[in-house]
Formats: C-alpha cells, structure tokens, sequence
C-alpha cells in the first residue's frame, strides 16, 4: 500500500460530502464514454460518469472549486496522474478489459457504496473484490477487471491513477509510454469535453434552486 492511503482515508468523510453535493447534479456529470475515448469500447452508455479533477496531469479548475478539499488532498499524492469522482449508476457493468501500460497503478477510495455491498464487485485477474466506505482498494491496472453493480443504489469512489515505480529501463519506457499519451489525439479531445462538461454542469447549478 501506498503511504499516502492512510492519509486521504482519514478524510474520506470530507471527499464524499463533496462528491455527495457534486452528486446532486448526477446528469451533468459527463459519461466517461464522452470525455475518454479510449474507453467507448467498454463504456457503451451512459452508466459510468466521471467528475475529473484531474486528468493525464491536466488540472480541471472549474471542477475543482467544486471539491476543493478534496483537490487539497490528492494534489500531495506523489506521481499522481488523475484523480476524479467515478460513478456507477445502479445495474450497471464495465466488461472485462485491463490498461495499457504497467506505468499505472489504479486506486479507488470508497465513498459511497451501496448498503447491499455484496452486489457490488470488481473482479481483478479472476479475485472478487467488494469496495467498502472509506477504504482504498488498489491494483495493477494491466490486469483484467470486469465490474458489477448488482444493486439499487450508485457506487461512487474516488479514483486515482499514479505513476507506478519501476526499475530502468521499464522506468524510462513507461514515462515515455506516459508522455506520449498526455500529447495525444485522445487526450487533447477529453480536455476540450471536459471544458464543455464543465459548462454544463455550470448550467446545472445556475438552474436549481438555492444553489
């Protein structure tokens, strides 16, 4: 485990009474099919949405004031590649599918899991994993996971990528690999979604009452 969990976890109940308020607007959370491209293929609707704060290094400001505790707390993590809130919308499934690079390793802290926890599962490299509020789960992301939210209610966690440490010559590959992405089609076309998501959501608020 890395030594900055124990930290962010301690503060758990603070980052999901922010996710809980960004929560409140759930349909001007952007699909993550719509901001990530790479992740269309398994992300075909609209079940699993993501409130980035952070992405591949780019901060994501107007998302930020909205959680700033939360960006307080995740900007310390060391090598941190994107933090966001991940959600997954009751009766929901992410099929089977695994990273690109070992350069990666996947953190999720549960902050809002539902009551029938039991329902709701990641399966990685062929273990059952169940998500708990306040707790972190962590893994390799090159290894196949496939997700299952059996229940009635949301799954929302906070999900952070960091840079894993590797020896030379994986060390350099993997920052390259890394580097490489953060310059891409891909990425360049998330950050122009999440600007306009970002003014979605923006609508949302000036639209409901006592916001």
């Amino acid at each position: 485990m890395f030594p900055w969990t124990g930290e962010i976890a301690r503060h758990w109940t603070t980052i999901r009474d922010e996710a809980l308020a960004i929560y409140r607007h759930a349909d001007a959370i952007p699909p993550l099919r719509r901001i990530s491209p790479d992740h269309r293929r398994i992300a075909t609707d609209d079940a699993w949405r993501s409130f980035f704060l952070i992405g591949y290094g780019n901060e994501v400001p107007g998302n930020i004031k909205r959680a700033p505790r939360t960006y307080e707390l995740v900007r310390r993590i060391p090598q941190l590649n994107s933090a966001f809130f991940s959600i997954l919308a009751p009766g929901a499934h992410i099929p089977r599918h695994r990273g690109v690079t070992k350069g990666i390793v996947t953190a999720h802290l549960g902050l809002s899991v539902p009551s029938d926890w039991q329902g709701c599962t990641i399966e990685v490299d062929g273990q059952e994993v169940h998500w708990r509020d306040g707790e972190w789960t962590v893994f390799d992301d090159t290894c196949f996971h496939e997700v299952w939210n059996r229940t009635n209610q949301p799954r929302i966690v906070l999900l952070c990528q960091v840079e894993r440490l590797l020896r030379w010559p994986a060390s350099w590959l993997a920052k390259f690999g890394l580097a490489y992405i953060r310059r891409s089609p891909f990425v360049r076309e998330a950050r122009e979604e999440l600007a306009r998501w970002e003014a979605t959501y923006r609508e949302f608020e000036d639209r409901a009452p006592g916001d």
